[in-house]
């Protein structure tokens, strides 16, 4: 596993100075990962969602392709990036689905530390980015905590390397902002 994770850092960094063949041999590496993490993010996504977890795997690839210049990490940074931006393609989809107008109702939601939690509705999604937004406003890392533990699936100890903190950190960090994002969220 050890060996795994330096041979797909070494692609990535290898990929992130513009080796085109770096890619090539990293995507076979990678993708069975992307399409896990896929598939958590449409657990949370109610029934009946036009995205699949495959479509949503390829949309987040061909954005990773086509970031430029940026300088990868790690492996742990890869799937941190990829997280990201399966979670910006679902909030798109559903503010798209005209989801996101503000509305006086309250959205009763739980932010578990595991991601096998009650699928999402597009609204619930949708104020949860909002509110993500807010925090990260307050606090970029607490809210990144959040991004990488809740949506990434991350561990405290891996969300630690990503953000070169330590787990207490990371910890507090998401204790304190759970607390904050359901007083938001009310």
């Amino acid at each position: 596993m050890e060996q795994a994770n330096q041979q797909i850092t070494r692609l990535l960094r290898d990929w992130g100075a513009g080796d085109a063949a770096a890619l090539e041999r990293l995507t076979p590496l990678v993708y069975a990962e992307l399409h896990q993490l896929a598939h958590r993010y449409m657990r949370r996504e109610q029934a009946g969602n036009s995205l699949q977890t495959t479509a949503l795997v390829n949309e987040a690839y061909l954005k990773l392709v086509g970031l430029q210049d940026v300088p990868w990490q790690d492996r742990t940074h890869f799937f941190a990036i990829s997280a990201n931006l399966m979670r910006r393609i679902l909030v798109d989809a559903a503010r798209a689905k005209g989801t996101g107008k503000r509305g006086g109702q309250a959205i009763r939601m739980e932010l578990n530390e595991s991601i096998d939690g009650s699928p999402l509705r597009p609204e619930q999604l949708v104020r949860l980015d909002d509110a993500l937004e807010a925090l990260a406003k307050l606090d970029p890392r607490k809210a990144k905590v959040v991004e990488l533990r809740f949506f990434g699936g991350l561990t405290a100890e891996e969300t630690a390397e990503v953000l070169k903190v330590s787990a207490k950190s990371v910890l507090r960090d998401w204790s304190f902002s759970r607390s904050w994002l359901m007083l938001e969220l009310k």
